[in-house]
């Protein structure tokens, strides 16, 4: 039986004052062997998303994907001060499963996504917003430049700006963040290493990005996520993560990642610099500029993505384009074949 008028019928969602959503999925069965420094490294996480973002207009919603119950508890802790806006409780789904848990249901302009042991430095968020203004046709923006990411999804990018001159190979500007990336995946990289002296990116109005992204952590325009699937049946791994490497390209979007080096990766092993880093709150607004979302047509996409993907995997023409673009020869030789 029903008394009565639901107030809430018929009314409209008015609290629009979030632009910008983070989603972090967490997994931590337990505090031992390889999770044994996790939830240490998850509460630093968090900690540095408090102390670098404009609270009042970030969404902070954490998938717990069936950690113990000392993370659950903790993080209900922090929904029930207000810390967070949304937890969500699951049994361990699998990682992406989460993490659409985390995006149905929103219709924030900006999206991040991180790993539960990303560390966010300072202006982190104003300077991804910045390329988003910049460069009205990008997706995605990572804050952690990495060697080769132009390889991933990006040959829509290398087409679009194949004669502009501002789209050139530059110089790593903080060489030692990228090489501590690698540190944090357990290579043992020399700071002398090739990987680590040119990076591909482009240049508009004295903003510099490089050219693609990763997906450890990545701020999506919300657009991307307009056809998300509804279900992935894989935990971690077996290509699950490429569905996000992969949105901007399929809507004819690029993907781009900060010139300087905006997160560390901490991994699964507290080191004590990680107590030595510095947080500082941003004091500004979040002025995200809203740019339409051109159709990205099927025969665009196959000669971007299909044809001109092929020609650049021809290692005589990739080495005279990337000859052209500024890569020293002596650095070109030591590439390889580059795969895209």
């Amino acid at each position: 039986m029903r008394e009565g008028h639901n107030p809430n019928k018929d009314s409209v969602i008015s609290d629009i004052r979030f632009i910008h959503q983070i989603i972090i999925p967490v997994y931590i069965p337990n505090q031992q062997d390889y999770f044994k420094d996790a939830f240490r490294i998850f509460k630093k996480c968090l900690q540095s998303i408090f102390e670098t973002v404009a609270l009042e207009e970030t969404y902070i919603s954490i998938v717990n994907n069936g950690s113990c119950n000392e993370v659950e508890n903790y993080l209900g802790a922090l929904k029930e001060e207000n810390t967070i806006q949304e937890l969500i409780n699951t049994s361990n789904i699998g990682k992406l499963n989460a993490i659409y848990k985390g995006l149905i249901g929103h219709n924030f302009d900006l999206v991040t996504i991180a790993d539960a042991d990303t560390m966010f430095l300072s202006d982190w968020q104003q300077e991804t917003i910045k390329v988003f203004n910049t460069f009205p046709k990008v997706g995605t923006v990572g804050i952690v430049p990495q060697f080769n990411m132009y390889s991933n999804f990006c040959t829509n990018v290398i087409f679009d700006n194949f004669f502009n001159k501002e789209m050139r190979f530059f110089k790593v500007e903080e060489p030692r963040e990228m090489q501590k990336f690698y540190h944090s995946i357990g290579w043992n990289m020399k700071e002398d290493h090739y990987y680590l002296q040119y990076i591909l990116g482009v240049e508009k109005e004295g903003t510099k990005a490089c050219i693609g992204s990763s997906h450890f952590v990545t701020t999506y325009r919300k657009e991307v996520f307009n056809e998300i699937k509804k279900y992935v049946p894989a935990k971690m791994g077996n290509n699950s993560e490429r569905l996000l490497d992969v949105t901007a390209q399929n809507n004819g979007l690029w993907k781009l990642t900060t010139f300087k080096n905006y997160a560390y990766h901490m991994g699964n092993v507290y080191e004590d610099w990680m107590d030595e880093v510095k947080f500082q709150q941003t004091q500004k607004k979040l002025e995200y500029n809203k740019f339409q979302l051109n159709q990205n047509s099927k025969l665009g996409f196959l000669v971007k993505n299909k044809f001109f993907k092929n020609v650049m995997r021809i290692k005589f023409f990739n080495d005279f384009y990337f000859k052209y673009k500024g890569l020293p020869k002596s650095i070109l030789a030591k590439y390889g074949k580059v795969y895209y």
